[in-house]
Order: structure tokens, then C-alpha cells, then sequence
């Protein structure tokens, strides 16, 4: 699998923090990744799953919060993560008319875990981001089913996570480039404790043409003309204890890491964070009080840093994974690897 630093598209700076095991989201301990892709027949689709962790979420709820940079999108379960700032189902990333399919899921599995669900308890709140993978994908077929989001569930593991043209990214496109599903990850320490940041993204964004690499370099794909109407989903996860007030402001920061790259958030574009801390879980119908335990501010810029920095290398992952690809209008979407190997002959 191609990747940023493989093809010299990524070089570590001067200040660069390095990067966990597998410059994975799934650095971060507990986390799980899984994909289902769906291809043929018009279809290049499918739906990939972030699990923060592997007990009930329901009842060990993880700390979260979203920030939204641009809000062209139909994703579900935002609102409530904003008010009350914990996250209590995995995360489903697939194409916008596979919401209902993957919330059906969700809710579905979480029900099999504690059956009280909406009877003898509050109901449960499933998460879902999406982007329009409508230029490579029929997406009108409606393929995306609730068994499939099943099988992104089933398949979430940790270790080295697989890029590019799969699961939820395997119709997507950036700046012109074919694009998909990235991650990478920041290791850090604060004091005598190490902690770990990992993001992955859902790239289908930025205007074809202004994709701008960390050296400079600007590759641009043949057509140019096509306005900035696309999405990306970034998944932030991290061991470091931090407030939901925290988190957002950690996941405003992954929007410097997509604007380093060239993007501007377009008008129709979606550009969302969703951001969780595998710290200081909130127990469902806990204690009447329950403490809190978090960071102290002074030291919160190397989450900053570290969500930057991640963010802007998993796009590059997601575009250097991905193939060149056919839309279905005959458009090719070239791969940003051939680009790069061209350069260095």
C-alpha cells in the first residue's frame, strides 16, 4: 500500500511530533477500524467503522464533541454529541443516501447489547457521517444495506488499517485525484505520561488544482474546471484526558491540517470533525455526581499540534492509497501515486 512518506510526499519538519506504531488511528489503545467495500454494477461503495472502544459504549460512554467547518452535509447524531458531549455508538462513515441504512444498525446492535433501550432506559444516539461518492458510485442504487454496516462492524480491528479505495472511501475523489479513507497519528508526551492522537479521514474534498504538497509542490490532474463541491469526515481519537470543550477545540484544529493542503471549505462542501478521548469514560446511569478529569490548558497546544499535523498526512495517505479511477460520466481520476513516481524518474 502506497503511502505519504513512501512516495515522498510527506517529510517530517523540524518540530514534527512523531508518530505512533502505525501511523494509524488505531495507535491509539483500543481503538478498532473495520471496512466493507461494495464494488460492481456501478458500485463503488461501502461503509467503514470507528470503534472507540471494545466494552458496551452504551454504557461506557466515551467523552466527544464535533466541530463543524462547513455544514453541507446529512450526517446524523451530531446534535446530540454537541449538547452533551459523549459518544455512545461507533462510528459509520458510508455515502450520504447510506445513513438511514448504517443509523438502522447501529441502533439495532446497540439494542442486542442492552435491550432496556427506549423502554426502561433513555434511547440511543447513532453516529453517522457521510459523503457523495455520486461521481464514481451509482448512488441513486441506494447499495448500502444494514448487513453491510454489520460487516464494517464485525470487521473493525486494531493494528495497521487499510487506505485508500475501500470501505466508505472506495468512491471518493480530492482535488481532482481519486482519494478515499487516510489515517495517521501523533505520539506525544505531557509530563511523565505518554499519549497518542490518531485521525482518520473520509477525503472527497478540496477544487481540483489546488492541492499543495508540504514541500511545495503543486500536482494537478488534467481538468481543472470543476468547481469545490465535495466533503471530507475526520475521526479524531486520542488517550489524552481531555473535557468535551476540549475535544472541540482539538478538532477545530484539524481544519489547519486540511487548509495546509490547499482547501478553502467550499460552499457545497461538508467538512466535519468528530472528535473522542478513550479517557475518563462516562458511565450510563452513573453516580449523581461524577468528576471529571482533564488537561490543564497550558499544555493543550501539542493536541493542537498533533491533530494538525495528523489530519493533513492522513488526506495525503487517503490519495496516495487510492487508484486511478473511472466516474461514471467517463471522467478518470487520476492517482496522486502514479503523479509522484513520474516525479521521481
Amino acid at each position: 500500500m502506497n503511502t505519504a512518506r513512501s512516495l515522498g510526499l510527506w517529510t517530517d519538519g523540524v518540530n514534527s511530533l512523531p508518530t505512533g506504531a502505525n501511523n494509524a488511528i488505531t495507535d491509539v489503545p483500543g481503538v478498532t477500524v473495520g471496512h466493507r467495500t461494495l464494488q460492481g454494477d456501478g458500485l463503488a461503495t461501502g461503509v467503514t467503522a470507528v470503534v472507540p472502544h471494545q466494552g458496551d459504549l452504551f454504557r461506557s460512554k466515551v467523552r466527544g464533541a464535533v466541530e463543524v467547518i462547513n455544514g453541507f452535509g446529512k450526517s446524523g447524531g451530531l446534535v446530540q454529541i454537541a449538547e452533551l458531549g459523549t459518544i455512545e455508538t461507533p462510528i459509520l462513515l458510508t455515502n450520504t443516501f447510506g445513513v438511514a441504512a448504517c443509523t438502522e444498525a447501529l441502533i439495532r446492535r446497540a439494542i442486542e447489547q442492552n435491550p432496556k433501550i427506549g423502554r426502561q432506559t433513555s434511547t440511543v444516539n447513532a453516529v453517522v457521517c457521510e459523503c457523495n461518492d455520486g461521481q464514481i458510485s451509482d448512488i441513486q442504487a441506494m447499495a448500502v444495506t444494514v448487513d453491510d454496516a454489520f460487516a464494517a462492524l464485525d470487521a473493525a480491528a486494531p493494528g495497521v488499517v487499510e487506505q485508500g479505495a475501500v470501505g466508505a472511501g472506495t468512491g471518493m475523489t480530492a482535488f481532482g485525484f481519486k482519494a478515499g479513507i487516510g489515517t495517521s497519528s501523533r505520539h506525544f508526551s505531557i509530563g511523565k505520561q505518554e499519549f497518542t492522537l490518531g485521525s482518520l479521514v473520509l477525503a472527497n474534498f478540496g477544487r481540483a488544482g489546488d492541492l499543495t504538497l508540504p514541500d511545495g509542490r503543486r500536482p494537478s490532474p488534467n481538468d481543472v474546471s470543476a468547481p469545490e463541491k465535495g466533503s471530507i469526515i475526520v475521526i479524531l481519537a486520542t488517550d489524552l484526558p481531555l473535557g468535551d470543550r476540549q475535544l472541540q477545540r482539538v478538532a477545530r484544529r484539524a481544519g489547519a491540517g486540511i487548509a495546509r493542503l490547499g482547501a478553502f471549505w467550499g460552499n457545497g462542501s461538508g467538512d466535519i470533525v468528530v472528535s473522542f478521548t478513550t479517557a475518563d469514560q462516562v458511565v450510563h446511569e452513573g453516580p449523581d455526581f461524577q468528576t471529571v478529569q482533564m488537561l490543564d490548558n497550558d499544555h493543550i497546544d501539542l493536541a493542537f499540534r498533533a491533530a494538525a499535523e495528523a489530519t493533513q498526512e492522513a488526506i495525503l495517505n487517503a490519495l496516495a492509497a487510492a487508484p486511478a479511477t473511472t466516474g461514471r460520466s467517463g471522467k478518470v481520476f487520476p492517482s496522486l501515486a502514479d503523479w509522484a513516481k513520474e516525479q521521481q524518474r
